[in-house]
């Protein structure tokens, strides 16, 4: 009982507001573009967001803690030879793959030479500056000599043109690692590849070979100076493959993903256009209908243009509180699309519900009475999810702030629907009703008129008009609208056809398989290169370095950050112990397996120990760099004692390398838990990485856990609790088929996808709401009967924004990216099997189940009694008249 008062309580107050609005169109159609226009003014501040870690990798994750201890104990000029990574390092660099197209051997004296040749006309890039030319001398990461530290892959090949030229047979490089005749091991793993080896590791060729140039950036000069001979280094190599035409470069640098991320944008410009001069295209004709009078052209133009403003004035509010741009926002248009439209179009579709000979006031309110309170509830739940997805529980910067936009542009659609569109409707509705052309505004003239003039003159100014059609006919002068007579005539009884149904529930059982088969095989995307444009050097980049550098891991650093007795035989044996299985890079233990050799780690005094360890980086001079690998810290009584220690090693990877790469980030997390000895591991690709599969889906989780409490509560407040059930089922029945289908075609589950799903969850609601709850509040008849009245009250309005929805998104899969093909694919599959749902799934299965629909016999009261002369009968032979009197 308290629910249905609750129903009517607000329902007469939508019904007051339209009226309202209806009273004061001039204001309610002002004031929206008035607003937007003024926010929208705020472009003048319009800024990009260039950090991609900021957005993309998990705002609170241990890696950055780690990285922070990291900073703090070896600090970049510290760890000048120990930079390797597969994407992200720190700081600002260059870096080349250089290969053959035909496989050759990089090794041999031609590319030897070739590859040395580009190093010298990468090291004599200048800079140009105000009064000073900067080279790569002046911006280079320094050696301990005051030269510039360059790869040990250059010294090789250095070495390797000396043998020749000397005509040495004797010199041999060895995977992955090789000595330089200054005694030193250098580890060349992530700077050959596609390698063929000898026996005992010798080389025998190599496909590829990388070239890394490290950079200072210790001050904003620095930095800008660094920025520009990226650039110029991307040109430079460019530059001399167009000279070389067999080889091939792939350049990379510090900055290039974050161009290609933002890269997304303006490539998607043209599509965009496109995409909006389809809607408003399909939006004008979904909306047109052969009667000139009740057509609605300009409805359809005027509900896109909603949506265009309350985007607008959402972008206006971003840009005046600091907000920052990011190609994530590509997917707030789409969002607003598919329930904007919606609620535009089932409120044109409850215009024509109204009586023709009511005042347009109260066909307005009684059209805000009939589905502003549906819309209201699915814009709640907007507001909720994404708010949800807004609020800080989200730990994906780009998740977070998409969802917090998301939700502001939402709030101003519902406030320009009531406001803006409401108005429209009634300025439309004073037309329809002074029967006016709805396009030309001009009065239509009797039919008497028209057959005097031209045919075509009569096709364009078609029109029934009131004193011409019976009451019988008033409620179907919108028949003639395709969509409604489409639904009417043919695809309601079709779909509630006995013989149709076995089809579909055969049907819904195959989709639930193939959905059931592509969710068991769900995978985490943490891989950056799905969030750029196509066809960039991000992508061209990463394609090759998997091609042909994936046979060992990034180096991950093995930071021991405690002082522990490394004299101890037994410390030394558990540290090696820990790095069991990994190709140790570092100085660290060749250091220790030095010391047993002269056998004084057994029983040296700490004093001793540390003593000749200092000692041994001035007197050995394999260990000249592995002051770089230790820290010292001295005591009051100039004892001297080792505070931290690092080493670097690299695991064996397979195809799965980032797979095997977390899985083994974990493993040595678990371990250092356990461990005597106090260490963490770190890689710059590890900030990434860090619970990214638990920070990605705690958007999708709260959101679906917000929906559902949402769904509960509102039982209380619809008039039939069933309805919720119903809706929780369907939502659940859509996201688990998009899941599933969305694995199937290869995407995989990342911030673009996740952020997809939250708004499936909506959509679903926004479309099947409806139809649920006139099926479910439906009294009498079969439920056969209910179903076919819900598909032609609601299905009007889905088919509408479906359509409008889907030639809005094709252009998307044009676009030149990765992030808009996840985009694309994702919102493809949500309209696909919501409009699957409800024009398929749903009218089958609610036939046969529950609530069910007990017909009644009515009961005769005097009240409904009512007294009707039938006939009048005169017997002719006698006449005698008769009056028979009929009560029903």
């Amino acid at each position: 009982m308290l629910r249905q008062v609750l129903h009517r309580g607000l329902g007469t107050s939508f019904s007051r507001l339209g009226h309202f609005v209806a009273s004061h169109p001039v204001f309610f159609a002002s004031a929206p573009v008035l607003i937007s226009i003024l926010l929208g003014a705020s472009f003048s501040r319009y800024q990009v967001e260039e950090s991609v870690e900021h957005l993309l990798a998990p705002t609170h994750s241990l890696a950055k803690i780690e990285r922070n201890l990291v900073d703090s104990l070896f600090p970049v000029n510290r760890s000048k030879h120990r930079l390797y990574s597969d994407l992200q390092t720190p700081g600002r660099y260059g870096r080349v793959i250089i290969t053959s197209f035909r496989k050759a051997n990089m090794l041999d004296q031609h590319h030897t030479d070739l590859i040395l040749k580009l190093h010298s006309a990468v090291t004599r890039i200048q800079v140009q500056r105000p009064g000073f030319n900067y080279t790569f001398a002046h911006i280079c990461i320094l050696n301990n000599d005051k030269t510039c530290i360059v790869d040990d892959i250059v010294h090789v090949l250095e070495e390797l043109k000396a043998a020749r030229s000397s005509n040495r047979t004797n010199f041999a490089i060895t995977y992955p690692i090789t000595h330089l005749k200054d005694g030193r091991e250098v580890y060349n793993g992530h700077q050959l590849g596609g390698v063929t080896v000898h026996s005992k590791d010798r080389v025998k060729s190599a496909e590829a070979i990388q070239l890394t140039y490290y950079l200072q950036a210790i001050n904003s000069l620095n930095d800008m100076v660094a920025e520009k001979w990226e650039s110029i280094f991307c040109d430079t190599v460019e530059l001399f493959q167009k000279s070389n035409r067999k080889v091939k470069m792939y350049p990379f640098t510090s900055s290039s993903l974050k161009e290609d991320f933002q890269k997304t944008s303006r490539v998607s410009e043209r599509y965009l256009i496109t995409s909006l001069v389809l809607v408003v295209t399909l939006a004008i004709l979904c909306c047109s209908m052969q009667d000139c009078v009740r057509s609605k052209p300009w409805l359809g133009l005027l509900g896109l243009l909603t949506v265009t403003l309350a985007t607008l004035t959402a972008a206006g509010i971003i840009n005046l509180t600091g907000g920052k741009y990011n190609s994530t926002f590509l997917g707030i248009p789409f969002v607003m699309l598919g329930h904007g439209l919606y609620g535009t179009f089932e409120m044109l579709s409850s215009w024509r519900k109204t009586r023709e000979d009511q005042h347009v006031k109260e066909r307005t309110a009684a059209v805000f009475a009939d589905s502003m309170l549906s819309f209201s509830l699915t814009t709640a739940m907007y507001l909720v999810t994404f708010g949800i997805g807004a609020s800080p529980f989200t730990n994906i910067e780009a998740a977070r702030i998409f969802c917090c936009n998301s939700c502001i542009a939402i709030f101003f659609n519902y406030l320009y629907v009531l406001s803006f569109y409401g108005s429209s409707l009634v300025f439309t509705g004073y037309i329809e009703n002074n029967y006016q052309h709805s396009i030309f505004c001009r009065k239509v003239p009797k039919p008497e008129v028209l057959q005097e003039k031209p045919a075509w003159y009569r096709f364009l100014l078609t029109a029934k008009f009131s004193e011409d059609t019976a009451d019988s006919e008033e409620a179907n002068t919108y028949e003639s609208h395709l969509l409604v007579w489409f639904l009417k005539r043919y695809y309601c009884d079709w779909i509630t056809n006995t013989y149709v149904k076995p089809f579909v529930v055969l049907f819904y059982l195959v989709y639930i398989s193939f959905a059931l088969m592509g969710y068991l095989q769900v995978s985490e995307g943490s891989d950056l290169s799905n969030i750029v444009a196509t066809a960039t050097r991000t992508i061209e980049y990463t394609t090759a370095q998997q091609k042909y550098f994936s046979n060992y891991s990034p180096v991950i650093g093995f930071y021991i950050y405690e002082s522990i007795e490394y004299w101890n035989t037994s410390v030394q044996e558990d540290v090696l112990e820990y790095t069991k299985g990994f190709v140790r890079i570092s100085w660290f233990e060749s250091y220790l397996n030095y010391l047993r050799k002269l056998n004084i780690s057994t029983g040296l005094p700490k004093k001793n120990f540390t003593d000749m360890l200092r000692n041994s980086f001035l007197k050995a001079p394999q260990f000249a760099h592995f002051s770089e690998d230790i820290i010292f810290s001295k005591k009051y009584n100039n004892e001297v004692d080792v505070v931290a220690s690092r080493m670097f090693l690299v695991a064996k990877t397979m195809e799965t390398k980032r797979e095997e790469l977390y899985d083994l980030l974990e493993t040595l997390r678990k371990l250092s838990l356990t461990s005597k000895v106090k260490f963490i591991v770190f890689n710059p690709s590890f900030v990434y990485m860090d619970r990214y599969a638990s920070s990605v889906g705690a958007p999708l989780q709260n959101s679906c856990i917000s929906a559902l409490f949402l769904l509960f509560f509102s039982a209380f407040l619809v008039a039939d609790s069933l309805i919720n059930v119903w809706l929780t089922l369907t939502v659940a029945s859509v996201e688990f088929g998009v899941i599933g289908f969305m694995t199937l075609w290869k995407v995989e589950l990342d911030c673009i996808s996740v952020l997809c799903l939250i708004y499936g969850i909506n959509y679903t609601i926004d479309n099947c709401a409806p139809l649920l709850s006139t099926f479910v509040l439906g009294k009498e008849f079969t439920r056969t009967k209910w179903v076919k009245n819900a598909l032609e009250v609601h299905g009007v309005a889905i088919l509408q924004s479906y359509l409008c929805y889907i030639v809005g998104l094709i252009p998307l899969a044009a676009v030149p990216s990765n992030l808009t093909r996840t985009l694309f694919r994702c919102l493809f599959l949500i309209a696909l099997v919501t409009f699957f749902h409800c024009f398929a799934i749903l009218p089958v299965i609610l036939t046969f189940l529950p609530p069910s629909k007990k017909k009644r016999k009515e009961k005769k009261n005097p009240e409904n009694r009512e007294e009707i002369e039938c006939v009048e009968m005169v017997d002719m032979d006698s006449t005698r008249v008769v009056d028979q009197i009929t009560t029903v």
